[in-house]
């Protein structure tokens, strides 16, 4: 499976959602919305950290959240941290185009919940949790959009990478 392939597609799906929010006032990315992580920006953030967490799973590495450059103290505001996210782009699109056998067995220690607990999973399910996770908040980001009179649609993977050409 080409991983990168479709961290390319949710590159692209990225760009049309920042778009969006840099195109709102900037309270909007600061609201409370009953959905999601609470914000546009708590949810975009903790997807950024959980990106970041998972590249360093996939290279072996230790994840501290102390660590990440993504937490809403260190990125509380769009731009900066739009721009830090897009930085940190080519590391996860590389891991994923070097995940190498993606039955690959990765453990680690995850200290989300009351308690540490080992976990025990593949490159690629790392690989696939880190795409889907972003798919997922995503969907609740353009809820968000949507409650504030943005028409957030369409960031489908066949709309944005599929040829079309008109018949007739």
């Amino acid at each position: 499976m080409n991983f990168a392939h479709f961290f390319d597609y949710l590159l692209t799906a990225r760009g049309r959602l920042t778009d969006w929010i840099r195109g709102q006032p900037s309270g909007v990315y600061t609201k409370a919305f009953p959905i999601g992580l609470g914000s546009i920006r708590a949810t975009l953030v903790h997807t950024a950290a959980a990106e970041w967490a998972y590249v360093r799973r996939l290279g072996g590495e230790g994840v501290s959240p102390a660590d990440s450059p993504f937490t809403l103290e260190r990125q509380p505001e769009f731009d900066p941290f739009a721009a830090a996210w897009a930085r940190e782009a080519p590391t996860t699109r590389a891991a994923l185009a070097a995940i190498g056998d993606p039955g690959r067995p990765v453990e680690f220690t995850t200290r989300m919940g009351p308690k540490p607990m080992r976990v025990r999973a593949t490159a690629g399910g790392i690989a696939g949790q880190l795409l889907f996770h972003e798919v997922h908040h995503r969907a609740q980001v353009m809820a968000m959009l949507r409650q504030s009179g943005v028409a957030a649609e369409n960031l489908d993977y066949s709309v944005l990478i599929w040829e079309r050409t008109p018949i007739g």
